[in-house]
């Protein structure tokens, strides 16, 4: 016969003190994740701040410690993630519990009085005592380790981005100086030296563009129709239906060109401006 096992079983097969260290990373986790998207950041932005891989990122949002290092490692990470977002990093991680001893605090669990101890308790003391130092020097070696990495990935991090607005603010200037230097220009050097003319056609019309002596168009357009012609010296435009042609010189705006019904010849030079 198949036996189930329930949640409930599951979670009392857990010590205490990894529920107690589950459910603060996932309350944490929870603060990050909605901080994160109130500041419009995507975890792919926040690699880029931390230098945090973003499975270990995504990791802390889901608070799944099976997908993390050890508490200690884990704690650094969530400072650095907490920073990246505008948080006190160290304040904010000294809320995850990195031993049982902080945990079993959070937990109010009782102490047995020295007199309660006996010899088996002592020897077992003895031995826990032994273990936690060592395990305690291990793990502070290695925060301390782990803290100058990220401490050195800080700075290069700050010297990157320094030099990448040092050099958009040259590119700023350099950019203002050229402006204003094309702004002090002669008249004369912006002005077009040829003549343009835009016909648009309300009704349809029989056109005749002559360009520098040559002619460039001759015949009937549809109504819509929207043409350009360019000259060095002159242009002539000549319409069978002057009032459905819109005719515009050197992108001024357009004017109709004469009465509906007549036939009207335009001739622009290049120095014109109106």
């Amino acid at each position: 016969m198949m036996m189930w096992q329930t949640k409930k079983d599951k979670d009392e097969s857990i010590p205490p003190f990894e529920q107690q260290r589950a459910k603060v990373i996932a309350e944490m986790g929870a603060q990050l994740w909605t901080l994160r998207l109130e500041q419009g950041l995507s975890l792919e932005e926040v690699v880029m701040l931390t230098r945090i891989p973003r499975r270990l990122l995504q990791a802390i949002e889901e608070g799944n410690l099976a997908e993390l290092p050890q508490p200690v490692y884990t704690q650094g990470l969530i400072r650095q993630f907490a920073d990246a977002l505008g948080l006190n990093g160290t304040q904010f991680s000294s809320t995850f519990p990195t031993d049982m001893n902080s945990v079993s605090q959070k937990l109010g669990w009782k102490t047995i009085s020295v007199g309660q101890l006996r010899p088996a308790h002592l020897y077992m003391l003895y031995v826990f005592l032994i273990f936690c130092s060592v395990s305690g020097l291990s793990q502070l070696l290695n925060a301390v380790t782990l803290q100058a990495s990220y401490s050195q990935d800080s700075q290069d991090n700050q010297k990157t981005q320094k030099e990448r607005i040092d050099q958009q603010q040259v590119a700023q200037n350099h950019q203002a100086q050229l402006v204003q230097a094309v702004s002090k220009l002669p008249d004369n050097t912006i002005e077009p030296q040829q003549v343009q003319i835009g016909v648009t056609l309300k009704q349809k019309s029989w056109i005749k563009v002559v360009a520098d002596g040559k002619v460039q168009y001759e015949g009937e357009l549809p109504q819509g129709t929207q043409r350009t012609w360019m000259a060095q010296g002159q242009l002539t435009v000549r319409a069978g239906n002057a009032g459905g042609v819109l005719m515009s010189v050197n992108k001024q705006q357009a004017k109709q060109l004469g009465e509906p019904g007549t036939v009207k010849e335009v001739t622009i030079a290049a120095n014109t401006r109106s």
